[in-house]
């Protein structure tokens, strides 16, 4: 296994890059299946869960060639519709998968996903979903079966605004030649772009960004396109905390502003100074952070991703803080290795009471999902002498070189093998 080993007390400052958003990228490259053409994609992170994305495509059938951020699917022989065990196993977004084979192949097989722990994510949504709109689905001895041979016309309104949920609706219902709407989708940028891709290619989605999307579904699609993903806005807010954390000055590049407001906001509340040039961003921290208040919510609100790392800043501010979690229930999981640390922190329910101390002690933590153990990153960073994170397994999943961007401005921070 491999852990981070961090000497803190640097100031971060300089310039870096923000890589393609790795929750834009795994449902494009599920709705590249779509397509009996050959996609090229650019800017798709080089992280653990596009790896696993590309392998699973693979099996299907794609024929998959990569340079660098640059990926080309040549979907056009596809005829697998099972997705295996062990790799659904390892990441929850392959869910999104089923949609895409449901479309392309009419039929598709698959286990329930795994992915961080950080509360019930259930994919009933998902499975309701496809129900309402015809889809045929048995459960049996942990494996499900889903058919769209009868697929309908038909309006879905989701209980929750689920991005999953959103996503593999749109994705099932392309290829569908129906015409379907969601009601209470959400609204995430990610939909957005994905949006955006299937439209290149020749679909008909409407409405992503709001409430209620229309889909006009197609009966094929085949097209040779190039496109290119989004920027990263979780890892963008996760490299300003850091300029918070340190008393630091960075400069990030290829940001898109409107997706990082909510950031952006509550950083200036606690005391950055940040300036928005085209699509550049610069966040500097003069002096120690002040408190604010937190309450995530589902996208235009303060992003559930977000959480663990703003407030991880919020333990070295100024004042009393409170944070309360309305998304995942067990996203306070990694609070525990930050009280090893020396945070002050009560929980109470999904409500996290934060009062300020003026450094983290260094120590030896273990990062326990993946935003978690970004979060120990920055405390490491502010932290004086050595801090070790174990597992980074986690990290890896979707931080592309994390550990070199913060190099390249001035942190010490490098991998260790075997810990």
């Amino acid at each position: 296994m491999q852990s981070y080993i961090i000497k803190g007390g640097e100031k971060l400052e300089g310039e870096v890059e923000a890589s393609g958003s790795k929750n834009s990228s795994l449902p494009i490259l599920a709705a590249a299946i779509l397509n009996r053409g050959k996609t090229i994609l650019e800017n798709v992170p080089n992280i653990h869960d596009t790896k696993i994305m590309l392998d699973i495509i693979k099996l299907l059938g794609c024929e998959i060639e990569e340079d660098g951020n640059r990926v080309i699917i040549d979907s056009s022989s596809i005829e697998n519709y099972e997705i295996p065990d062990e790799l659904m196993r390892q990441m929850r977004s392959s869910v999104i998968l089923a949609g895409a084979i449901l479309a392309r192949c009419k039929k598709a097989t698959f286990s329930y996903p795994g992915g961080c722990d950080i509360g019930a994510r259930p994919i009933d949504l998902h499975l309701k979903s496809f129900k309402t709109l015809g889809i045929n689905i048995l459960e049996e001895n942990g494996e499900i079966f889903c058919d769209s041979e009868n697929m309908t016309d038909g309006v879905v309104t989701l209980d929750f605004p689920s991005v999953g949920a959103t996503e593999n609706i749109i994705l099932a219902a392309t290829l569908s030649g129906k015409t379907i709407y969601i009601r209470n989708a959400a609204m995430e940028p990610e939909i957005v772009d994905l949006q955006n891709f299937i439209n290149k290619l020749g679909g008909n989605v409407l409405g992503a960004g709001t409430k209620d999307i229309k889909i006009v579904g197609t009966k094929s699609l085949q097209k040779n396109i190039e496109y290119k993903i989004m920027p990263d806005r979780i890892e963008i807010g996760t490299l300003m905390c850091a300029s918070a954390i340190t008393k630091g000055n960075i400069k990030i590049k290829n940001v898109k502003i409107e997706h990082i407001l909510p950031i952006v906001y509550k950083l200036e509340e606690m005391g950055c100074e940040i300036t928005l040039k085209d699509d550049d961003i610069t966040v500097i921290a003069k002096n120690r952070m002040k408190a604010c208040n937190i309450k995530t919510m589902p996208y235009p609100g303060f992003p559930t991703d977000m959480q663990p790392i703003i407030a991880t800043v919020l333990g070295v501010s100024k004042g009393t803080s409170i944070i309360v979690e309305n998304i995942f229930e067990n996203r306070y999981k990694y609070l525990a290795e930050l009280k090893r640390m020396g945070a002050k922190v009560t929980i109470e329910g999904r409500t996290a009471i934060i009062k300020g101390i003026k450094k983290y002690n260094s120590a030896k933590v273990e990062a326990t999902d993946l935003r978690g153990g970004a979060a120990l990153i920055l405390a490491g960073l502010n932290a004086s002498g050595k801090t070790i994170i174990s597992n980074i397994g986690y990290i890896l999943r979707g931080y592309e070189n994390i550990d070199k961007k913060i190099r390249k401005l001035g942190g010490n921070i490098y991998t260790r093998e075997g810990e």
